[in-house]
């Protein structure tokens, strides 16, 4: 036996509804109606991504970055669009837009410091 691939991820967050809230007004992502009361869960493919309230001993805050050496990119059409609206939000962009293989491409730190790339071509 072997694993397919991933299937499903996952982002321990600090505020559960203003880190939710976060990712669907500036990235437009849309919250499923499933998921336990501990996560929320969006209507993303082809994996499905949710965030959730911190594990029991993790603190985000504890003044390392969270999810370094992780690379969490997401497809997103109209990435300049968002990455304007991002700057105008005040949010840090790690890396400003660039065209290369994957389209438009930038990544900025979400509300806990994740850093997330989007890319415009899939």
């Amino acid at each position: 036996m072997s694993a397919i691939g991933p299937d499903f991820i996952s982002l321990q967050v600090s505020n559960l509804e203003g880190s939710a809230e976060f990712y669907q007004n500036y990235l437009g992502l849309v919250r499923s109606q499933a998921g336990p009361p501990h996560a929320v869960v969006f209507e993303t493919k082809p994996i499905a991504f949710a965030l959730r309230d911190l594990m029991p001993g993790i603190e985000l805050g504890s003044g390392t970055q969270p999810g370094l050496g992780v690379a969490l990119w997401l497809h997103a059409p109209d990435s300049q669009d968002i990455h304007d609206k991002l700057i105008a939000a005040g949010v840090k962009i790690t890396s400003a837009p660039i065209d290369g293989p994957f389209g438009r491409t930038f990544t900025f730190a979400d509300p806990d410091g994740y850093l997330v790339t989007l890319h415009s071509k899939a």
